[in-house]
């Protein structure tokens, strides 16, 4: 199975299970031709000398502090989803999940589900008990719209393509996910959003819905500008 098909399938709450991979062999060929250095020894001695000159200055430290704090923010807020913009028109549309098997798949007690080369529909074997539903997590009036519309959190999996779903979890008190590298959306054909996936017999029914922006609030009467 394909790791776009593993994620689809693991997204939806599809209980596959992977067919194990046969065990990887190394094997030493020896030396063939000629060998070099990696580096001059000039080089490595410069290399290692900076590096000694910022431990001993505190710049490895405050080095090593800036990558870690990149990746913090890169884990709360991550790279947004190119391509994805605010629904104008409400688009509706159906999306066939199956897929065709490219190994034996077996459930959790060995039993064989579908064989290599089978076209499958994951909703023949297990239902689709939550929708999805993608949004922009930097847009207030979609994530109104979906805590109203979705009061149920066990029912529904709301996934952001932009915003922090970490400052999400504290202001809503639910749990949000993400797109990451905008795999989901990418296959079900969402270019807008909100938008929410549902089952509906054996396909998905796609909708990207018309949400209208949040009401900028009035000044009061006598507020100074």
């Amino acid at each position: 199975m394909s790791r776009g098909i593993a994620i689809f399938a693991g997204a939806i709450g599809f209980g596959l299970v992977l067919p194990a991979l046969p065990p990887l062999q190394a094997r030493d060929f020896g030396v063939m031709g000629q060998t070099f250095p990696i580096a001059e020894p000039d080089l490595l001695a410069a290399i290692q000398g900076r590096l000694e000159i910022l431990q001993a200055n505190g710049g490895l430290a405050r080095l090593q502090e800036q990558l870690r704090a990149k990746a913090a923010d890169r884990v709360r807020r991550p790279t947004p989803v190119a391509g994805i913009t605010r629904a104008t028109a409400a688009r509706r549309w159906s999306f066939d999940p199956s897929i065709v098997v490219e190994s034996n798949i077996r459930d959790h007690k060995g039993n064989l589900i579908a064989r290599a080369g089978q076209r499958v529909n994951p909703l023949d074997f297990t239902a689709m008990s939550q929708e999805l539903v993608f949004l922009d997590g930097d847009d207030q009036a979609q994530l109104d719209w979906a805590a109203r519309r979705f009061p149920q959190v066990g029912k529904v999996k709301l996934i952001l393509v932009n915003g922090s779903p970490f400052d999400r979890m504290k202001e809503y008190q639910r749990r949000f996910f993400f797109d990451q590298q905008g795999q989901l959306t990418a296959k079900f054909g969402i270019s807008h959003t909100p938008a929410v996936v549902r089952a509906s017999g054996k396909f998905l029914a796609i909708e990207e819905v018309v949400v209208p922006p949040a009401r900028a609030v009035a000044p009061r009467e006598g507020a100074s500008s």
